[in-house]
């Protein structure tokens, strides 16, 4: 029975030697390259013991800044192989954000990927009180400051040849719950709090995972979502548990182009990579003739009526397969094509996604495994299971996890890959358990004593002054479903009715309303486009009752984004952030209402 995680590497090198386990591509010639299983623990070791030289061992915590690269995951099992705590830091954070963390962690390392964002390590350097080291996986010729070790420098740290002894003794005395990691949470509504997860939760997450999904080691995956997120982290190291082969891709906005090269047969991703591929595909049909965009939705007609079928594990009628072997050739392969035309499963998860886009991909047999978790419960609490599905759920609760509603319907869970509570913060913790039952904050219910339904965010929910309860989540999704509205952000927390912030989908406007003005502010502004945008949530609200409509609202030129600090690294919307920054154009809202 495998124990930690250190094991279950140590493990898969001696039974796949010097089969690969990674690729990445190489920045000077732009190919793809692999690593061995046996490099891969060469490597891990050399980390190990260069850091065991530096001094760090049980409970140090350690910190991971990079883009996804094999570098990132060598660090990863080199700290915890020490029994020392990998705390990972997404590379998009603020310098104050990881400021926070570097403190509240009493941080002294942190292995930084990041080329062209030094200026932001010298001042973390500067500005923290226990940070003193910086390892870069590479090499800056110009600094001087012996506070930076470059990679291959401190991999050189491990040539004394004491340290192998030092290193065995070390590997033999961790335990199965030792903390192997602690995950900052996004911090939506307040700080962030780092969830403390041990190789316990992981080593149960493999188990159960594993009689959910196929994976096996003939399949490749694109390591595309940072690695920093406990999605991608967990599933990098589930691929690990099953042998299969892990693709690094360093830049994520490369995911499409990269696809076809890498032809993948497994790859996790959030909702909203598929809504944004959803919205490509449209687009590129509107442009067909009008046969063509005939046979297209043909095609994904008999598409949508086979898989209804296939998701109650039912045979289709023999007249449909035979339609569907007729639409597979003229459409949904090529569909599958843009995947890279190997994808076999597609787990997904990290927010609400509509079923109607879900139905799309399944239409062209992308098996888009949608389910629900959370960094407090090692990822995934539900998925879909390959035989029996349901397109309006979060697919079924998980083996050997607990799960049950409380009296005001929040989702309670219970299980091996709970977490063990956020670090430094025994207060936060004892708010999120009860009778041992983590409270996810998240609104749901249990059907048939399987499937689970997450609908919103306890935390989110708006009252208005009104004393009515509105779901914001609800309202952006119905808004953001229209071509013409890129995001919406939903407010009327204790106000008299529901206004919003939109940000409209400039082109699509410039083209339907055939208005000739580039500058997106000028276009904000404009009493065309706002009475068209208003025609629109006319349109849209219609089935929502009078308290959920919005009511006003104003337009937005700039984006919602990481960079402005409105959306956090996970891509979930910052309310309290976007209230202050907009708020003289919120309280205009209701100045006359």
């Amino acid at each position: 029975m495998l124990q930690n995680l250190t094991q279950v590497l140590r493990e898969k090198v001696a039974h796949y030697g010097d089969r690969t386990v990674f690729k990445y591509k190489n920045n000077e010639n732009n190919h793809y390259e692999s690593i061995s299983w046996n490099h891969l623990l060469f490597q891990t070791n050399k980390v190990s013991k260069a850091l065991i030289s530096l001094r760090f061992g049980y409970n140090d915590k350690i910190g991971i800044l990079s883009p996804n690269r094999p570098e990132w995951t060598i660090s990863d099992f080199g700290i915890i192989s020490i029994r020392s705590i990998v705390v990972p830091i997404y590379s998009t954070s603020s310098q104050n954000d990881i400021k926070y963390i570097v403190d509240e962690t009493k941080m002294k390392l942190i292995f930084w990927g990041i080329h062209d964002d030094i200026e932001k390590a010298f001042w973390l350097l500067n500005n923290c009180e226990t940070l003193h080291t910086i390892v870069l996986f590479d090499e800056h010729h110009e600094l001087k400051d012996n506070r930076f070790i470059v990679w291959e420098d401190f991999l050189n740290l491990s040539l004394d040849s004491s340290l192998e002894d030092k290193l065995d003794q070390v590997v033999t005395e961790i335990k199965t719950d030792d903390i192997a990691t602690i995950i900052y949470t996004s911090g939506t509504t307040g700080e962030p709090k780092g969830a403390m997860l041990g190789h316990d939760n992981f080593i149960k997450a493999f188990i159960i995972n594993n009689e959910r999904l196929n994976i096996t080691d003939q399949d490749i995956s694109l390591c595309f979502l940072p690695l920093s997120h406990v999605f991608e982290r967990t599933w990098t190291y589930f691929l690990l548990f099953c042998g299969a082969t892990n693709v690094f891709l360093e830049n994520p906005r490369e995911v499409i182009e990269v696809l076809p090269k890498i032809k993948p047969t497994v790859m996790c991703a959030v909702p909203r990579f598929f809504e944004k591929t959803y919205d490509g595909i449209q687009k590129e049909a509107q442009k067909w003739s009008v046969i063509k965009r005939q046979i297209f939705k043909w095609s994904l007609k008999i598409g949508h009526q086979y898989i209804d079928y296939k998701k109650d594990s039912k045979i289709a009628p023999r007249s449909l397969i035979f339609k569907h072997k007729i639409a597979d050739k003229l459409v949904l392969q090529k569909l599958r094509s843009i995947f890279g035309g190997h994808i076999k499963a597609m787990p997904c998860a990290g927010a609400a996604i509509d079923p109607h886009i879900l139905r799309f991909f399944h239409a062209a047999r992308i098996f888009i495994n949608y389910g629900y978790g959370a960094t407090e419960t090692t990822a995934t609490v539900s998925c879909f299971r390959s035989d029996i599905y349901n397109f309006d759920y979060c697919g079924s609760i998980m083996p050997d996890v607990s799960v049950k509603i409380s009296d005001h319907n929040e989702i309670m869970i219970k299980g091996k890959t709970v977490f063990k509570g956020y670090y430094n913060k025994p207060e936060e913790t004892s708010k999120v358990f009860q009778d041992s039952w983590y409270l996810s904050g998240d609104e749901g219910y249990i059907v048939n004593n399987e499937y689970l339904v997450m609908t919103d965010r306890l935390t989110d929910l708006i009252k208005t002054s009104t004393g009515k309860y509105v779901s914001p989540q609800k309202i952006e999704m119905l808004l953001s479903k229209d071509k013409y509205i890129e995001q919406a952000v939903i407010i009327g927390d204790n106000r008299k009715y529901v206004s919003a912030l939109i940000v409209p989908s400039f082109e699509d406007l410039k083209q339907s309303i055939n208005i000739d003005i580039s500058d997106k502010q000028s276009l904000a502004s404009n009493k065309k486009v706002i009475d068209f945008i208003q025609e629109r949530l006319d349109e849209i609200q219609g089935n929502l009752s009078p308290y959920e409509k919005v009511i006003k609202f104003t337009l937005l030129s700039e984006t919602f984004n990481i960079s402005n600090q409105t959306l956090t690294n996970t891509l979930k919307i910052r309310r309290k952030v976007i209230e202050q920054k907009y708020q003289e154009k919120i309280n205009k809202m209701y100045l006359s209402g």
